[in-house]
């Protein structure tokens, strides 16, 4: 494989963040997620933590390089997560189980295959437009599937951040997938958080994302995106990959994949130390906080990562 990709994640006007981004390859698949954490202090962003931390795990567990069925490992990640989720909640006895959205995406065999839960998206572009992206499990979403508001009201309507499908929370998640689709060289996979595509919308999304260094139009598309939103500016987080033809050109920065032995993995994954806001002293966790936490968030996923 040959691809370039670049990963970042913001906490823009909040004093932590709760979003949680992920990439992992072995020799012949690559891994990205997304999750972005809703509920009080802390446990939205372990939720997010998990739901992350756990598809990365069974990855690096089923890739050996390549994974039989990449939509049955998705289906099977993202609903074990969920009920690790859910467990990490019964055992720290929450009123209420932290949830989070996430997208994912496996691309294997020059095909990429995706799925999502809530309102983080894919969006998959080819030569500078939108070729597909994930619809959003929202109550805008509904209503406008309903012909009842338009793009504009939607960006504008009191119920925007209002989803349906997550992970955690009181009911099951309904995750939805696509088909397999084909790359082409150029192609860009972008993943993002809603304080991402939020405030700067499709055509911005695409217009900056259009060339294929994504290692420069991934803070671009955030900075712009964070000058949008203002002081109160969401987590904002994206993952974007641009996929290169074996026979391709070298390009600068790109990864290949191809001297890489079978049974080993490259990864990053955005961790509790980067998450937090220095001026948010109130929210500042200690180096025995983050262990508790991450001890915690282990041992919910070693329960269902089998």
């Amino acid at each position: 494989m040959k691809f370039t990709i670049f990963q970042e994640s913001r906490i823009g006007g909040r004093k932590n963040n709760q979003d949680r981004t992920a990439y992992c390859y072995s020799r012949d698949a690559l891994l990205m997620a997304v999750a972005d954490g809703m509920g009080g202090h802390l446990h939205g962003e372990v939720a997010a933590h998990i739901a992350v931390q756990f598809i990365v795990q069974a990855f690096q567990r089923d890739a050996k390089p390549v994974l039989n069925d990449p939509t049955l490992f998705l289906s099977r990640a993202l609903l074990n997560a969920h009920n690790a989720i859910l467990d990490y909640s019964f055992e720290k006895e929450l009123n209420e189980a932290p949830r989070t959205t996430v997208v994912a995406c496996v691309v294997q065999e020059g095909f990429a295959h995706w799925a999502h839960a809530g309102d983080s998206r894919l969006y998959l572009l080819r030569q500078g437009r939108i070729a597909a992206q994930t619809r959003d499990h929202s109550r805008v979403q509904l209503m406008m599937d309903q012909g009842l508001l338009d793009a504009e009201g939607a960006a504008r309507h009191p119920g925007r951040n209002r989803i349906y499908s997550c992970l955690g929370g009181t009911h099951p998640p309904q995750i939805e997938f696509s088909k397999r689709f084909a790359l082409r060289d150029g192609d860009v996979l972008a993943l993002c958080s809603d304080g991402a595509w939020g405030n700067i919308g499709d055509e911005g999304l695409a217009r900056i994302l259009s060339g294929t260094n994504v290692m420069e139009a991934v803070p671009a598309l955030l900075t712009e995106a964070e000058r949008l939103g203002g002081k109160n500016c969401d987590n904002l987080s994206m993952i974007a990959a641009c996929w290169h033809d074996d026979l391709a050109p070298p390009q600068v920065d790109s990864v290949s994949t191809e001297t890489m032995m079978l049974d080993r993995f490259t990864t990053r994954l955005e961790t509790f130390d980067r998450s937090r806001s220095p001026a948010a002293k109130e929210f500042e966790l200690t180096d025995e906080e983050i262990e508790r936490a991450i001890a915690e968030i282990n041992s919910a996923i070693q329960k269902f990562n089998k």
